[in-house]
């Protein structure tokens, strides 16, 4: 707990996101624990707690409710029950439910002015995360997992097991609820927690969370150095161009396979990277220089996606455009172009169409 809340700055002010489960419950237990003591190292704690109710199984808003009713025995205040309402939108039920319960912790955290979200994860929670990512073929920012501090989040757990969670409950005359969908084999997640950990357990030996938490643990150090230098490139590189700024030549021209880029003159906010540049850059750095772009126009990559634009920056391949979903297009700066952008000729072009 003290290390979390040193590198989270030592907010005066935390709110606890407790569903009532194990992890949490323990969390809200050790939080008050130090609230009744006044702080934390001689740092002042005020603490209180926010149970969202999801509204997806039945009886929820009573457990919702008993919950609360824990976390104000255990001095918690103010604790507020959340009722959301989870809508999807192209994602899955699992990613909508935890998008509604972050917009609401984040709504009672501005609300109560709290300088912290404490979340119960776990170091088995981080292993799970890991596995999950090396399934999908994710990259080292998503195989380094969870932080224990990222923005208003902090997580002083991660480097607790489940079971730990579980023995200061019972010493704290604590029942936890356990979520059903946490033993749903529908969800990925509750496979993964409920046979695929058990499995590599039993035939790799023991140690296994233990090992891909501090995989996790690893590639977080990399993955900041290389996104650290990427903003320092991007930040240099970069041509951010206003709405309805000229990013093409004047005039019609034609890819090598014969699409009109006219369309993409104005219209949305542009970035504009010079091609030399880039192509100078280790391929670690290109990527993410790339992926800055597009998330400061609103765009997500896929690594699809992302191997496409990256493409463009070869001199005789397509020069587009290839579209990214979020709405942006990106394509290789034209030769003998005018206006804004022109001073990249070959360079690197991602438009907004919001």
């Amino acid at each position: 707990m003290k290390a979390a809340l040193a590198e989270a700055g030592w907010p005066r002010r935390v709110l606890v996101g407790c569903s009532g489960g194990p992890d949490s419950l323990a969390l809200a237990a050790a939080v008050a624990h130090f609230a009744r003591r006044g702080g934390v190292s001689g740092h002042p704690l005020e603490a209180g707690a926010v149970v969202v109710d999801h509204q997806l199984q039945e009886g929820s808003g009573e457990v919702a409710r008993t919950t609360a009713g824990v976390l104000g025995e255990l001095g918690l205040a103010p604790v507020r029950v959340v009722a959301v309402d989870v809508q999807r939108r192209g994602e899955g039920p699992e990613a909508a439910a935890r998008a509604a319960r972050l917009a609401a912790l984040e709504a009672e955290a501005d609300r109560w002015g709290a300088g912290a979200l404490l979340l119960g994860h776990t170091l088995d929670d981080q292993a799970e995360q890991v596995l999950l990512g090396l399934a999908r073929g994710s990259g080292p920012r998503a195989l380094a997992g969870m932080r224990r501090v990222r923005g208003l989040y902090v997580r002083p757990f991660l480097t607790l097991r489940r079971a730990d969670t579980l023995d200061v409950c019972v010493a704290e005359g604590l029942e936890p609820w356990f979520d059903p969908t946490n033993e749903d084999p529908r969800f990925m997640r509750s496979r993964v927690r409920a046979a695929t950990m058990p499995f590599l357990e039993a035939e790799l030996g023991p140690g296994v969370a233990e090992g891909l938490a501090r995989t996790a643990a690893l590639l977080a150090a990399d993955a900041d150095y290389l996104d650290g230098e990427a903003q320092r490139i991007y930040a240099a590189l970069a041509e951010v161009t206003p709405s309805g700024a000229e990013v093409t030549p004047s005039g019609p021209e034609v890819t090598p396979r014969g699409r009109d880029l006219t369309p993409h003159r104005g219209g949305g906010r542009a970035v504009v990277l010079p091609g030399p540049e880039l192509r100078a850059l280790p391929q670690a750095l290109r990527s993410r220089v790339i992926a800055l772009a597009v998330t400061e126009l609103g765009g997500q990559l896929t690594f699809e996606r992302l191997a496409a634009v990256e493409r463009l920056l070869e001199p005789r391949g397509s020069a587009g455009p290839v579209e990214v979903p979020g709405h942006v297009s990106a394509f290789r700066q034209p030769r003998g172009g005018t206006g804004k952008g022109a001073g990249h000729r070959g360079g690197l072009v991602l438009v907004s169409h919001r």
